[in-house]
């Protein structure tokens, strides 16, 4: 068996590479780079997708984070709420718009947010709780979404890596004020470059975030906010259009795949050794990680490392032990649960073109490290 790459984009991109080149070339024959009617096209065509009223397009999944915030006002003096383990993007954005980032340990069996926590964390300056739907799997919502109602607050959904996922049947993004994804090219639906997305329910703010996305200018040259550049290129939407139809079947060949995976781990017996994802009967995962815990990871990754199986470590510091946020006042052992996720998590293989003979290496591999470390 030959290395198997934690993520081929090669393998995605082959059989659509005719379609996507004339993509690009329609918009360069355009000579419309920027917006327009592909970035318009594209905003009609992944909110039917999605099942979401109004869809935003944007730069990047940062950008949709720090868009949204922007649209709810949230800045220096003010609060959010959120996970202390995520990708830096999550606590970055509220930092960005000058707002202090409250910290909550996550759930060990999710890896989100723990709602049980949240209401704890609000004080008269809270103005937001980001939720993350880390890996795939969307957090609990219902609970999060009470807290927030009964005080007020607003809830930006940060489902940058789980478009597709739903929460008692109702699609991530639908239940916050807005709703942010990334288009990363790593993502289950990447662009060529960076691009994101924001959704809301609410025409209001779907207008104030259009306004905000372009210098807070309607018509051209009128300023009625303080906004930013946070357009799409057209050549991301192009590509991102060619690509979307395609989603709903990648999405069900890494559920097989996850499914797949946990009939291996049992079969080697390595369920003793190995924790698995889990998903709720409420909810559906979309596996943009499959990501396991194993006391000795680091050993793990080694062994992996050496046999040409691709790995990841998300996410090794969760935020309240970042340099760059030591002036926040937490220490070490505040947030357990994300502490011991950030000793124990090691990311494999899940993309949809993985084969059955790649999954079966990558589980040979790890009873190989098992066995010989037992």
């Amino acid at each position: 068996m030959s290395r198997v790459p934690l993520l081929d984009l090669q393998a995605q991109y082959a059989p659509l590479r005719h379609e996507i080149l004339a993509a690009v070339t329609r918009v360069i024959d355009s000579q419309r780079f920027i917006m327009g009617p592909e970035v318009a096209a594209f905003e009609d065509e992944i909110a039917a997708l999605l099942g979401l009223p109004h869809a935003i397009a944007v730069s990047s999944g940062t950008d949709a984070l720090l868009l949204a915030l922007m649209a709810l006002d949230i800045k220096a003096g003010d609060e959010v709420i959120t996970s202390t383990y995520s990708f830096f993007a999550t606590a970055g954005a509220v930092a960005r718009v000058g707002a202090r980032p409250v910290l909550v340990d996550i759930e060990p069996a999710t890896f989100n947010l723990d709602p049980a926590l949240v209401e704890a964390a609000i004080t008269p300056r809270t103005r937001a709780i980001v939720p993350v739907h880390l890996f795939g799997l969307s957090a609990d919502l219902e609970p999060i979404a009470s807290v927030a109602a009964g005080a007020g607050i607003p809830v930006i959904e940060d489902a940058a890596q789980a478009i597709g996922a739903t929460y008692r049947s109702r699609p991530v993004g639908d239940f916050g004020a807005f709703g942010c994804f990334s288009f990363f090219p790593s993502k289950n639906l990447g662009a060529a470059g960076d691009a994101g997305l924001v959704t809301t329910a609410d025409p209001h703010l779907a207008h104030r975030a259009r306004l905000l996305r372009t210098h807070g200018m309607e018509p051209k040259y009128y300023h009625h906010l303080v906004g930013a550049n946070f357009r799409m290129d057209a050549l991301q939407a192009a590509v991102l259009r060619v690509k979307a139809p395609h989603l709903p079947a990648w999405t069900e060949a890494r559920r097989v795949n996850a499914t797949r995976y946990r009939r291996l781990f049992r079969d080697a017996g390595l369920l003793e050794h190995v924790t698995l994802p889990t998903e709720p009967a409420d909810r559906r995962h979309i596996y943009n990680q499959f990501v396991i815990r194993c006391a000795d990871r680091d050993g793990l990754k080694r062994h992996l490392d050496l046999q040409g199986i691709g790995n990841e470590i998300y996410y090794a510091v969760p935020f309240h032990l970042q340099p760059c946020f030591r002036d926040l006042g937490y220490r070490a052992g505040e947030f357990p649960h994300a502490e011991r996720a950030a000793h124990e998590s090691l990311a494999i293989p899940i993309y949809s073109e993985l084969s059955v003979e790649q999954q079966q290496a990558v589980v040979t591999a790890i009873a190989e490290h098992v066995q010989v470390s037992a």
